[in-house]
């Protein structure tokens, strides 16, 4: 894909994963999160990831799929893992569940430290892109598998 880094290219072909990368993409809004957040990636328990539905609007790619594999980046932007997609749902904020919080693997694993820390996400999300949140927006609840390194 012509919209990767090239450094993004260079990491996916070696870890000889078969196929091309969807994304270039790291998990939270600054470089400390997105280190926080690799980490609970390669060393478990994070398994899932949620983002609202607006920003795929555009996308040529469309949603998520299953079997799409994203490299992630940390907070420099340096290449470190591989996730696959399993599976996608689309619904709103608020039929989020306690079962997605757990497998997002963040915080103490609650449904309520979920929904306190990713609504305080998408209002700086609303706030820098000058929409306004709600939990009536649709979200893409999205669970992955570690692809690379393997044994994650």
């Amino acid at each position: 894909m012509s919209n990767l880094p090239p450094e993004a290219l260079a990491f996916f072909a070696q870890t000889g994963l078969p196929g091309t990368p969807r994304g270039f993409d790291g998990f939270g809004d600054s470089p400390e999160l997105m280190d926080e957040l690799l980490d609970l990636v390669l060393h478990g328990p994070k398994r899932a990831t949620c983002a609202l539905a607006r920003w795929y609007e555009n996308d040529p790619d469309g949603l998520p799929k299953p079997g799409d594999l994203w490299v992630i980046h940390d907070g420099a932007k340096r290449p470190r893992a591989v996730i696959r997609t399993t599976s996608v749902e689309v619904k709103p904020v608020r039929e989020a569940d306690a079962q997605f919080a757990w497998d997002e693997g963040e915080g103490d694993r609650s449904f309520e430290w979920w929904l306190d820390a990713h609504e305080a996400y998408w209002r700086r999300e609303a706030a820098r892109h000058g929409f306004t949140y709600s939990r009536d927006l649709d979200a893409v609840f999205e669970r992955f598998e570690l692809a690379w390194p393997a044994g994650g």
